[in-house]
């Protein structure tokens, strides 16, 4: 999925801000911009992540010798079943 660099950063900025009001985190405000870039930062690794998994899940999918349909209902659950697996071998 690909978000702009405004978006990311607004999501941050949100993220940041819900952090500190829950008292989950604290920092000062000249800290602030730190926190955000971090927040930023590990927004866009899981999306490239993402676009990565899914890349890696359409092309598993479309090597099988018989066409599956995207969006039909053996498609959605090939994709959700290989989409677990890539994920979780990133995560370990």
């Amino acid at each position: 999925m690909k978000l702009s660099e405004d978006r990311i950063s607004h999501i941050a900025h949100l993220v940041a801000d819900g952090l500190w009001k829950d008292e989950l985190i604290d920092y000062d405000e000249d800290e602030e911009h730190k926190v955000v870039d971090e927040i930023k930062r590990t927004i866009a690794n899981y999306l490239n992540v993402e676009d990565d998994v899914d890349t890696i899940v359409r092309n598993k999918i479309s090597s099988y010798s018989r066409n599956i349909p995207a969006g039909s209902r053996e498609w959605d659950v090939l994709y959700q079943k290989f989409h677990k697996e890539e994920m979780q071998k990133r995560h370990r």
